[in-house]
């Protein structure tokens, strides 16, 4: 069963004393993991758990960065049993999803083996080949060489997604799916929304020239805006990293207006970055619709100034 089921921790967790009372039997790693997967198998099976049938890696979303953050708090706690269960709910939603494309004849968990497996060779040439690393600094640095020398690879063997790749930008490498606001969402339990009031907070303490303070009142901000969120039926995990692909979009057509100009972006001064980054915007707007709400004249001018600059 997925981690959604569980009603709660306590009521699907064994007591210290009767695990050590019935001891596990001694498997193989490779031949738990199997019985993992012919569980979920069954689960998804005609037949098998409705909820887990109705299941979707969209549907998933949500509960893969949920269990990441359950195993972050287990590890700081401490507590070795919970940092099992919390791992094996992780590891949980790797079967799950693999199940799911293997339904679809897409993958499946051979596969995430396989090339995890086969990655890890490639990228630990000091380990398994004949390169040397000295410290963990150069280890990096070839690991990176490497997974750039492998995406050249990949476009060569398939010329089409060479020719839909994105330039190399400052951007590439930065994860899209970093959890952000999941924590806020567990431990929100009021609707009361403070976002003005927090705003005017931190305002104040910008003036003070508190850092410290600026901080905690950008955190309550942060809870406050959860908290919107939860009271909109909004998952603001979700919200979050569409904004995050927004922001990535744009920052790509800020590097390609000033290539367009035949300048580096990191060469540009701060002034036009903010022109470029309003010409972006208003032309991801004219894009995608509807009609974009106005723009100041002043503004308007000058980012068409900076879409034109060549």
């Amino acid at each position: 069963m997925a981690p959604r089921k569980k009603l709660s921790k306590s009521a699907r967790k064994p007591r210290a004393s009767s695990r050590r009372n019935s001891r596990p039997q001694r498997l193989w790693p490779g031949d738990w993991f199997e019985k993992l997967v012919a569980i979920q198998k069954r689960l998804r099976d005609p037949g098998g758990c409705p909820w887990d049938r109705e299941q979707t890696h969209h549907s998933l979303r949500t509960y893969l960065i949920e269990e990441a953050y359950e195993v972050l708090d287990a590890l700081e706690s401490g507590d070795d049993e919970k940092f099992v269960e919390e791992l094996g709910d992780l590891l949980l939603q790797v079967t799950f999803h693999s199940q799911i494309a293997a339904e679809a004849g897409r993958f499946d968990v051979s596969d995430v083996i396989r090339a995890v497996h086969e990655k890890m060779i490639r990228r630990h040439p000091h380990v398994f080949g004949e390169k040397r690393a000295k410290d963990s600094t150069e280890v990096l640095k070839n690991w990176h060489r490497i997974k750039a020398q492998e995406r050249r690879a990949k476009d060569s063997a398939d010329p089409s997604t060479a020719t839909e790749r994105k330039p190399e930008s400052a951007l590439d490498g930065v994860p899209r799916a970093i959890p952000a606001t999941l924590e806020g969402l567990q431990l929100t339990k009021k609707i009361v929304v403070k976002l003005r009031e927090e705003t005017g907070e931190i305002q104040h303490a910008l003036k003070a020239g508190d850092g410290p303070k600026v901080e905690e009142e950008l955190g309550d901000l942060l809870f406050a805006a959860v908290n919107l969120a939860r009271f909109l039926h909004v998952d603001p995990e979700i919200a979050l990293k569409n904004a995050n692909a927004k922001f990535v979009r744009r920052f790509h057509e800020m590097e390609r207006l000033a290539a367009d100009g035949g300048r580096k972006f990191e060469n540009v001064p701060r002034a036009e970055k903010e022109a470029l980054w309003l010409s972006a915007k208003v032309s991801e707007q004219a894009r995608t619709g509807p009609t974009p709400k106005s723009v100041p004249a002043e503004e308007a001018v000058t980012a068409r100034k900076a879409g034109q600059r060549r």
